[in-house]
């Protein structure tokens, strides 16, 4: 759950600190108030990309910050797992986004990364923006939410094709025409050849520059080398003779007092250890010689090499790597016959495999299907549509349909009046009707979810697709944060009051945050804030307050009849409140 949220230099938010709460959190205000800026600022926390043209005008660095209350052994598990320190069911996050570019991330006060914050952000929230209705229903998000709800785990699909087309595209390599095979061979062998002939070393790239710094800098280096070692053991004033001399003064003084008589063995040890790094010194000094010569050769080298990193890199490894795999590739096309046969072999293998994965998850989909359609219907009939609803899995198992995600496609076909035949919702349903058919799916999988305890067949937790703003990646929880965006986009009347309904119902499990621009939805807030926009010393600032009963009476009232408060619409907002209360 989300405790706190703050927010500095940020956009048009100089300071802001709000605190949120359990159930139904409402957030309204005037349009531009900056009540979309907030959730922009969450997203930052939950690992979405920044940009230093958000940081306000005139400020070096903007600051996100966020307390969650935590109890799920996921989230302490990426923790431990990226050094993290866990606090006791709390966790901190802050971003810091530099005027210049750079950021910073910070978890329970720790230094951490972008990657971790995205790895904790399904565990702790979700965004569903406004705009989401139309991007959730392209092909791919399609497939997502039905996979979300089944819980289903696509990776040994994904795995089987993955070596499947590496075979298939590993035989079309061997089965090009002629003219094509020729010229790949002598690609080939050029660059085989090109890489056997630098003979090239581990780490040989590393050294050679160490050498040539070494050599470009003789005089110094030999001048350092051996001013140390004079220091150390060879001058009169040297370190390992001031320590001999006081060693005897030490053997004097025991005559008197033996309480020094540990500091003999331990000086000893001292003057053998300067007596060796000054060895070392004169050594390496003593080898130092200006070299124009090898230099030369140093730096030709090292031009080499650079050219092959650039050809065949970006590191020498990778050059190395590439003249193994075209060793393999030339060797491949010499026994061209033998080895076709062979892959050939695997290749059926690999098919059988793969088939036997994706039919596998088609039928875990199909299943879902007709369980997610019923709890969808039943959905968006109690958001005030008389609506059927059917999603549609379909899909062959033929080759050509063949993909990492599996051979089938995912249609979500609605009837919003009666009588009229099924079709395609982003093609069909209004810009209302696409909005509650969104809050019908979302509530349908949090559902699932929340029966499965936000787990799916393999113990992991199960996540929704990444559409619209909604940041995050796979693993998400049952007990995260879900912030709506304004998803009561293009609706109103008794529609509104049956999303409000719907989102109070939501919160009776989960915290909602909710963006609204509608009062039948804001009067069934647990929460209710009030997001405005002021001027003071010739600057803009966004202000975000929690409103007592009488406050969000007269904001409720502004929503129903605008600027001006009447005694009709302050009555009127009264019920509303106490209606739904």
């Amino acid at each position: 759950m989300l405790l706190e949220l703050r927010v500095e230099n940020y956009a048009v938010i100089d300071n802001v600190a709000v605190e949120f709460a359990s159930g139904l959190n409402l957030l309204t205000g005037e349009t531009g108030a900056g009540k979309s800026i907030l959730i922009d600022a969450l997203a930052l926390l939950l690992g979405d990309k920044a940009s230093s043209d958000a940081v306000r005008h005139g400020t070096e660095k903007a600051t996100v910050s966020a307390v969650f209350e935590v109890g799920a052994p996921a989230i302490d598990a990426v923790l431990e797992e990226n050094g993290i320190d866990a606090e006791d069911r709390q966790i901190i996050l802050r971003r810091e986004i530099a005027a210049g570019g750079k950021g910073r991330v910070f978890i329970n006060n720790q230094p951490a990364t972008v990657t971790v914050l995205k790895q904790l952000a399904p565990h702790l929230a979700v965004i569903h923006a406004q705009n989401e209705a139309v991007l959730a229903f392209d092909p791919g998000s399609r497939l997502s939410l039905l996979d979300t709800f089944a819980a289903s785990d696509d990776s040994p699909v994904a795995s089987a094709f993955d070596k499947w087309n590496g075979i298939r595209h590993r035989i079309a390599d061997l089965e090009r025409d002629e003219t094509d095979r020729l010229k790949l061979l002598d690609l080939w062998n050029f660059q085989r050849k090109e890489i056997a002939d630098a003979r090239l070393q581990p780490d040989e790239d590393t050294k050679l520059e160490s050498e040539k710094r070494v050599l470009s800098n003789a005089e110094r280096v030999r001048t350092a080398a051996m001013s140390a070692y004079d220091a150390l053991y060879e001058s009169n004033n040297s370190a390992a003779a001031s320590i001999r001399v006081a060693t005897r003064h030490i053997e004097d003084l025991l005559r008197f007092d033996e309480q020094f008589r540990d500091a003999v063995p331990e000086l000893e040890s001292a003057r053998i250890t300067i007596e060796d790094i000054g060895a070392r010194l004169r050594d390496y000094g003593e080898e130092i010689e200006a070299s124009p010569e090898r230099l030369a050769e140093v730096e030709d080298r090292l031009a080499m090499l650079d050219r092959l990193k650039r050809k065949y890199g970006p590191t020498l490894d990778d050059a190395v790597a590439l003249g193994t795999e075209l060793e393999r590739k030339l060797n491949e096309m010499e026994n061209k016959d033998e080895v076709l046969r062979t892959l050939r072999q695997e290749l059926a293998a690999a098919a059988e495999q793969y088939l036997k994965a994706a039919r596998a998850l088609s039928r875990q989909r199909y299943d879902a299907a007709r369980k997610l359609e019923k709890l969808v219907e039943s959905e968006i009939n109690e958001l005030a549509m008389k609506a059927r609803f059917k999603v549609e899995v379909g899909g062959t198992d033929e080759e050509g349909n063949w993909t990492s995600r599996g051979f089938d496609h995912v249609q979500y076909l609605i009837s919003a009046n009666p009588g009229e035949p099924l079709g395609p919702v982003d093609e069909i349903a209004s810009g209302g009707e696409l909005s509650r058919v969104m809050l019908a799916l979302k509530t349908s999988i949090e559902a699932g979810n929340a029966k499965r305890g936000g787990k799916n067949g393999s113990g992991a937790p199960s996540s929704l697709p990444s559409v619209g703003k909604r940041v995050g990646s796979k693993g998400e929880s049952s007990q995260r944060t879900l912030v709506f965006d304004e998803i009561d986009a293009g609706i109103g009347g008794r529609a509104a009051e049956a999303v409000g309904k719907k989102l109070k119902q939501l919160s009776r499990t989960k915290q909602v945050l909710c963006i609204t621009h509608l009062p039948q939805i804001a009067s069934f807030a647990d929460q209710h804030y009030l997001i405005e926009k002021k001027e003071a010393s010739g600057r803009t600032k966004t202000s975000v307050r929690a409103l007592d009963h009488e406050e969000r009476t007269k904001e409720i009232a502004r929503m129903v009849s605008g600027a001006k408060l009447t005694e009709t619409s302050l009555k009127h907002a009264e019920q509303m409140i106490k209606a739904n209360r």
